[in-house]
């Protein structure tokens, strides 16, 4: 006679296969549920090595970066995917030898999958947080952030759909900074033609090649009159090559283009419109290099180690890495099995007994191994 625990353990299982088996059939026979893919390759990813497999760095960083990683890493051996992650462990207590070590890491690879790493606020103001020293070392120029509404995500707004691209490498992010007087800081901005023109012509070359419509430029040049000023003049005449993309002001939005601070602040505006950090995930393109992240750029400490973090952000950021190197097929087996999981509904009796299966980020990834196919018993069931 079995225990009252032991027969509830086996209606869980016996359910969780199931509701898992229905999924994987939606995916099996053509159930569609994707999200829209993009890496405008700007870099070009790198060739194939060793039998025809990629070797991407891996940086986990702080918080839940390292059970992130896991996470992918585990559903990139079970798709058998033709990756091998060379680790780079790097904190924010790193010395400069680790950051440097972690930045010729990507240089020798090419492409990164990264976590974010916590800046020490205890440093003096003159030094740099190891994500912008990434960025700016590598000439990642463009941060790039696909803003879409989800199946299964109740959310206020329904529908939204939008690409932000982001200077990644200047602005206000330049840590310079200085006490003029006492009691007065002065805190500089820096904007060039340059860059402002580089990622001006990122925006619309994305915006033609995804067939948008139409691009806007967030600015705030009728007060700061010259910087941001400079970046609007520089979008109008990128602008001017591409006449069949409209170029207007902060009306309605299908790509967005902007300066480094205000990209900041509606990237996390954005996530918190589509269902929160957990679900976006970010890419940074530069001329060699390419690296992959959570859009929300969180180390989420407060939730490491507690099985709670969502690991939705992260596998479709991997996701977009993979299209990257060209590895389409491994890209939307893994991409259609997290938005299937994502929209996959569970009677609230069940959620009330067992809510690990909605709250726990063991649950998610172990729903997103089955749906991917993989489990011999799921396919045994399917057949039966």
């Amino acid at each position: 006679m079995h225990s009252l625990a032991h027969r509830i353990h086996i209606f869980s299982i016996g359910y969780i296969t199931s509701w898992l088996a229905l999924a994987l059939t939606a995916i099996l026979f053509g159930h569609e549920t994707s999200l829209r893919s993009f890496s405008f390759k700007h870099s070009i990813p790198p060739s194939a090595k060793y039998g025809g497999r990629h070797t991407v760095t891996l940086i986990p960083g702080d918080g839940v970066g390292p059970e992130l990683m896991l996470h992918v890493k585990t559903v990139f051996r079970h798709a058998c995917v033709p990756v091998d992650f060379e680790e780079v462990r790097v904190n924010s207590t790193s010395s400069e030898e680790d950051i440097h070590n972690a930045i010729m890491a990507v240089r020798r690879n090419c492409v990164a999958l990264k976590g974010n790493i916590e800046t020490d606020h205890n440093l003096p103001p003159s030094h740099k947080s190891c994500n912008n020293r990434f960025r700016v070392t590598l000439d990642l120029y463009a941060n790039v952030i696909h803003f879409k509404s989800l199946p299964g995500v109740e959310t206020r707004h329904k529908n939204i759909d939008i690409l932000v691209i982001r200077e990644n490498t200047e602005g206000e992010y330049s840590n310079l900074e200085h006490e003029s007087v006492k009691g007065v800081i002065e805190s500089l901005k820096i904007i060039t033609k340059a860059k402002s023109l580089c990622i001006a012509e990122y925006a619309f070359q994305l915006a033609q090649v995804m067939r948008l419509r139409k691009v806007t430029a967030v600015h705030k040049a009728n007060i700061v009159k010259l910087g941001d000023g400079l970046f609007l003049q520089c979008c109008r005449e990128v602008a001017s090559h591409y006449p069949q993309l409209t170029f207007e002001g902060m009306i309605q939005f299908d790509v967005m283009v902007m300066p480094n601070l205000y990209g900041n602040i509606i990237n996390n505006v954005c996530a918190g419109l589509v269902g929160g950090a957990g679900l976006v995930p970010g890419a940074n393109y530069g001329p060699a290099y390419a690296v992959f992240e959570t859009a929300s750029r969180q180390s989420g400490r407060n939730l490491a180690n507690k099985n709670m973090a969502n690991p939705i952000a992260m596998l479709l950021a991997s996701c977009i890495m993979l299209d990257y190197l060209k590895l389409h097929s491994y890209a939307t087996c893994i991409r259609t099995a997290v938005l299937v999981i994502q929209n996959a509904s569970i009677p609230s009796y069940i959620s009330h007994l067992f809510p690990w299966l909605c709250l726990c980020s063991e649950g998610i990834f172990a729903g997103i191994i089955f749906h991917m196919g993989t489990s011999l018993s799921t396919a045994a069931l399917l057949h039966s």
